[in-house]
C-alpha cells in the first residue's frame, strides 16, 4: 500500500510539474533572436529605405507574422496586443510616419537610464525582415 501511495505522490508532483512548464515557457528573459527566412521576399538592397517597400504584400505580411511571433511577441504580445510589459503595436500610427518610427525603434532599440527596454536588431535582422514585421502590424493596426 505504501508503494501504491508513495507512485500516486510523484505521479501528482509529475502532473503539476508538467502544468507549470509553459508557464515557465513563456517567462519573459533573456532570448536568441530567431533568424527570418526572407528569401521570398524582393531583396531592397543596402541602403536603409524610409518606407516600407512591402506595404501590403501578402507574403512579406506572412513572413512578418512569423518573424513577430518569433522575436517581438514575448514582449508587444499575440497579434501586437501588449499585455503591459510593451508597448502595443496596434496603434502604430499607419504609412510613412508609422514606418519612421518604426524603423528607428527597431533598429536602435530604446534604452533609458541605462535600462535595455528593447534591444537593437540592427546587425540581427536584415532589413527585409523588419520591413516584412512593419507590414504585418499594419495588418493589425487599430485606431
Amino acid at each position: 500500500m505504501e508503494t501504491i501511495n508513495r507512485k500516486l505522490r510523484m505521479n501528482g508532483l509529475a502532473l503539476v510539474l508538467a502544468a507549470l512548464a509553459p508557464a515557465a515557457a513563456m517567462a519573459h528573459g533573456n532570448v536568441t533572436p530567431q533568424a527570418v527566412d526572407v528569401s521570398t521576399l524582393k531583396p531592397v538592397g543596402e541602403d536603409w529605405l524610409a518606407s516600407n517597400p512591402y506595404r501590403k504584400n501578402a507574403e512579406a505580411i506572412r513572413i512578418g507574422s512569423s518573424a513577430y511571433n518569433q522575436n517581438c511577441a514575448r514582449c508587444h504580445g499575440l497579434e501586437a496586443i501588449s499585455g503591459g510589459i510593451a508597448p502595443d503595436l496596434r496603434y502604430l500610427p499607419t504609412g510613412d510616419e508609422g514606418d519612421e518610427i518604426f524603423l528607428n525603434r527597431i533598429r536602435h532599440g530604446s534604452t533609458r537610464g541605462g535600462r535595455v527596454y528593447m534591444p537593437p536588431f540592427e546587425g540581427i535582422l536584415q532589413q527585409e525582415a523588419m520591413w516584412a514585421i512593419r507590414a504585418y502590424l499594419e495588418t493589425v493596426h487599430e485606431e
